[in-house]
């Protein structure tokens, strides 16, 4: 069931559609949702309250109270989960609060609008950031996490604090540089018609984000201002420092940005090795709040890739084992730091494949 069948719900639509799974959805836009199952990223418009799945893709102001109205009325499956699509987390998870609510957000888009540029290819190979507190539910956390997989998404953990700093530095801050350097051009492009037809390759790729959907911006900005204005000024103060550079004509300096600039654009594009088989690593842990996302954060942050999870439950009913998949080059770093947090983890090889 999705809520919102604009270009992110609509693929998240059509991507569930094409593994198999019975899709409905609603869009506060009239004719929208109608559109979707056109389309192909809907089976049907409307409610579902026998889902098990909602995925609320409305914009990020209309998220709380959609997701509040759901969890508080008693008409749905109770065996209900519910995750969002917002590039905003902090706020939203503070104020829904809920142990069937798994906040969400995927590193993906397209410069297309609405639905008419939805696919459900969008999320292959993409990051899809889950964002776990100390009251998620693990079993929740661990049914949304294996659909993303199943969609192709590449699934991480982050808090959702550390989630807004880093994504005004990856995504937001961007966004409005492009936005504000297309502006420009535009501007100069009134008195030098010629030069829009100047612009080559690399303007191109640098501003083509900045085509993307106006309308979500005023909201993403409220509600993580405080990140974007540090990222912002730190920003500004690089470019004043390059300013000086070029001003002084100081090539030395020059260099030394564009060096490091250079080798870390290359470092973000290389791909590890792959491995030569998967190793599963078996966590026992007490039945307490948390526990999910402190570990799920944890892999992140040691920058792990799960390949899957699940969680086994014990007969006592007051503990369980979490089993993470990882590759075998990872499980060392893993055990290791598991058992620095205490957790007498184990780890058995799987082979290539699962």
């Amino acid at each position: 069931m999705i809520f919102g069948t604009g270009l992110i719900g609509g693929s998240v639509g059509m991507a569930l559609r094409g593994r198999g799974w019975h899709v409905s959805g609603v869009d506060a836009g009239a004719g929208v949702a109608a559109r979707a199952v056109e389309l192909g990223a809907l089976d049907a418009e409307g409610l579902d309250l026998a889902a098990d799945l909602v995925v609320v893709a409305t914009p990020v102001h209309a998220a709380a109270s959609v997701i509040t109205s759901i969890v508080d009325s008693t008409e749905w499956s109770s065996d209900l989960v519910i995750t969002d699509v917002g590039s905003v987390k902090a706020s939203l998870v503070a104020a829904v609060d809920h142990p069937t609510f798994v906040g969400g957000h995927p590193m993906a888009g397209s410069e297309q609008v609405g639905v008419e540029g939805a696919s459900g290819e969008l999320f292959v190979g993409a990051t899809w950031v889950l964002t776990p507190t100390e009251v998620t539910d693990p079993a929740a956390y661990t049914r949304v996490r294996n659909v993303l997989a199943e969609l192709g998404a590449n699934v991480v953990a982050l808090d959702p604090a550390q989630h807004d700093a880093l994504v005004a530095v990856v995504s937001h801050v961007p966004h409005l540089t492009a936005a504000t350097l297309m502006d420009l051009a535009a501007d100069v492009g009134e008195e030098h018609a010629a030069l829009l037809q100047l612009a080559a390759g690399g303007f191109r790729d640098m501003t083509r984000i900045a085509a993307g959907q106006p309308s979500i911006w005023p909201d993403i900005c409220d509600d993580n201002a405080e990140a974007i204005v540090t990222t912002l000024d730190l920003l500004i103060d690089a470019l004043g420092a390059m300013r000086r550079t070029v001003a002084e004509h100081d090539h030395q300096s020059l260099l030394d940005v564009l060096g490091r600039a250079s080798e870390a654009r290359r470092a973000m594009s290389e791909r590890a090795p792959s491995p030569e088989g998967l190793v599963e690593v078996r966590i026992p842990v007490p039945d307490r709040t948390g526990v999910i996302a402190e570990i799920t954060v944890l892999v992140t942050e040691l920058g792990i890739n799960i390949v899957d999870l699940e969680i086994a439950h014990s007969v006592e009913g007051d503990r369980g084992v979490l089993v993470v998949v990882v590759d075998t080059l990872s499980a060392p770093t893993l055990l290791a730091t598991l058992s620095g947090r205490g957790y007498r983890a184990t780890s058995t090889p799987v082979g290539p494949s699962r």
